[in-house]
């Protein structure tokens, strides 16, 4: 009885636990969710603030909202293309090496930009937008040759297979249409030899004739007729039959 205890107070700390760890991995990836639904949506509602400033403020409060906005579109753009890409190419694991690197100046820019938005003087400011729109443009002229490259590599390979398809059901319907091509015709018997000539008489196929009967042999009857046959001393001599 103890041991049947013992394994059942086992196998109920195993539940306990398993259910404990399936708790966990639950809200984990429930938190992880709700997260990056928050991020997105923080992420979509500073876009839009920052695309109505652009509009909205004139002069180098717009400049910077504008200068945002295009740094933060170039770089979700090419991170959206490399991380979708590199499950089908591994070789994009090199460039997606480059943009972390690239998005770590990205980050930096993009967080003085948003510190120079609230900037009082706008006289400093002004002198320091030049510079600030050279390494804008730097950065999202990067990010934008990672994307095209990924993407002209994608387009390749798709062309690529798609001509190798092409061939390949070409090639399929020829079979399939094999009734339609003029198949060759078949090897002519060879000819039969031909005679031989008139002029050359031993070359000729003879028959030897049938012999005709000559005069020195007589003629044989067609029926022979039967020889006589002998008289025996034992046997009793016929009586002629009676003509009455």
């Amino acid at each position: 009885m103890e041991a049947v205890f013992a394994v059942v107070a086992l196998l109920f700390v195993l539940f306990l636990v398993l259910g404990a760890y399936v708790t966990v991995k639950v809200v984990g990836a429930a938190k992880r969710g709700v997260d990056r639904t928050l991020t997105q949506a923080r992420r979509t509602v500073e876009d839009h603030t920052l695309r109505a400033k652009s509009f909205a403020q004139p002069g180098a409060q717009g400049e910077l909202a504008q200068l945002r906005l295009k740094l933060r579109t170039s770089m979700r753009a090419t991170q959206d293309a490399l991380h979708a890409g590199v499950a089908e190419d591994e070789s994009l694991k090199e460039s997606i090496g480059l943009f972390e690197r690239l998005s770590v100046h990205g980050h930096e820019l993009d967080g003085e930009l948003k510190r120079l938005e609230a900037e009082p003087d706008r006289a400093a400011l002004a002198e320091r937008l030049p510079g600030l729109r050279e390494r804008t443009e730097q950065v999202v002229r990067s990010a934008d040759a990672l994307r095209w490259a990924a993407r002209d590599r994608a387009r390749r390979f798709a062309d690529d297979d798609l001509d190798s398809l092409r061939a390949q059901i070409d090639m399929e319907a020829g079979a399939l249409r094999h009734w339609t091509t003029e198949e060759p015709s078949a090897t002519a018997p060879p000819p039969w030899p031909e005679a031989p000539a008139a002029e050359t008489p031993a070359a000729q196929q003879t028959w030897p004739d049938t012999p005709s009967p000559t005069a020195e042999e007589p003629t044989r009857p067609a029926i022979t007729p039967p020889a006589p046959r002998p008289a025996y001393p034992w046997e009793k001599k016929r009586r002629p039959e009676s003509t009455t």
